[in-house]
């Protein structure tokens, strides 16, 4: 008899993720505890010994609520008792902009990237499923985001390394984001593992509560049944159209690019103009980041201001950027550096 057809489906997800990795690789499972993490730590640990892969586990104390280091040290033991080994805790301080959400991703995100560089880690799994996705897509939505992040969660992604270098970066995958949340629960249930379910997640002050426990319920209920999965296929789809003009934008900005001493970046406005609206206005963006501002706080209203220089220019004479940087038309550019 075999597995569970919840675990049967979450090992899947698992093995095939797993695929391309180099044979006695180490493999992270990112677990806070809850259902979908702990359901992807029990299939890793099941998986990659078959994979010819070793399996290690980390959990992130954010130290935000009481009892935070009991309950990551009762994660790490599951872990270990799963047969992750390594299995450790990190405790992080959560501060810095852009409000308690966003510090605490930043700061997991940071101590993942440090596990993984100690550990020598080929990739970092996180447990975010489908019903995760259709709610950063309402939210992308709601705020008015562009197609990247209507796009939602990249299955795959690779985090920028402290030197730059591209392919030197952490790589993340997120395995389970064709599975729900129910999956992963009964998943849970067959493999004997208890969850813990964080108070913040049923939190409403948090707008991604709102969005789980009254939006999408009510979108059901107006639109029948099967919205978080059509919300999770629109990311799909918008995500091969967000890659495609990345790219465009991409070779665009190598062929402007044009450097001026004093300068982060500088872009030549000559055929910049001409180059489809959402091309150019990436290639803004892509010259504001690499001129320092922050790309978790310049928004588009920021990048539809500096496009304002190239298309609408009356003499207008700069646009403040996040970071402390100002985007400024002369020479024949479009130059962007400190005010």
């Amino acid at each position: 008899m075999g597995p569970d057809p919840a675990v049967a489906a979450i090992r899947l997800a698992v093995r095939r993720c797993l695929a391309d990795l180099p044979p006695g690789a180490v493999v992270v499972a990112a677990c806070s505890g809850g259902a979908d993490s702990l359901a992807l730590a029990g299939a890793l640990a099941f998986e990659a010994p078959r994979a010819g892969l070793r399996a290690a586990g980390v959990t992130i104390d954010h130290g935000l609520q009481d009892g935070s280091e009991e309950r990551a040290d009762a994660v790490v033991r599951i872990m270990a008792d799963l047969g992750l080994d390594p299995s450790g805790s990190i405790a992080v301080t959560v501060d810095g902009p852009g409000g308690p959400e966003n510090a605490a991703r930043d700061a997991r995100y940071s101590a993942l990237d440090d596990a993984a560089h100690r550990l020598g880690a080929a990739a970092v799994l996180l447990g975010h499923t489908r019903d995760d996705q259709a709610e950063t897509v309402l939210l992308g939505l709601a705020r008015g985001s562009g197609a990247r992040s209507l796009a939602g969660m990249p299955p795959v992604f690779r985090r920028p390394s402290v030197t730059g270098e591209a392919n030197q970066g952490v790589l993340y995958l997120r395995p389970l984001l064709e599975l729900d949340r129910g999956t992963t629960r009964r998943a849970c249930e067959a493999m004997g593992l208890e969850p813990w379910d964080d108070p913040h997640n049923v939190d409403p002050s948090y707008a991604r509560v709102r969005v789980r426990q009254e939006a999408l319920p009510a979108l059901e209920k107006t639109l029948g049944p099967g919205v978080t999965e059509a919300l999770a296929r629109t990311a799909r789809m918008l995500r091969d159209d967000a890659d495609a003009l990345d790219e465009l934008a991409a070779h665009a900005y190598t062929d402007l690019d044009a450097p001026e001493e004093g300068y982060g970046a500088a872009v030549r406005l000559d055929g910049l103009a001409d180059l489809p609206r959402a091309v150019r206005t990436r290639v803004l963006r892509m010259a504001a980041i690499t001129a320092g501002s922050p790309p978790g706080t310049l928004a588009a209203v920021h990048v539809e201001a500096v496009d304002r220089l190239v298309t609408a220019w009356h003499g207008q004479r700069h646009v403040d950027l996040p970071g402390g940087l100002r985007a400024v038309r002369r020479y024949g550019k479009l130059l962007f550096g400190p005010v």
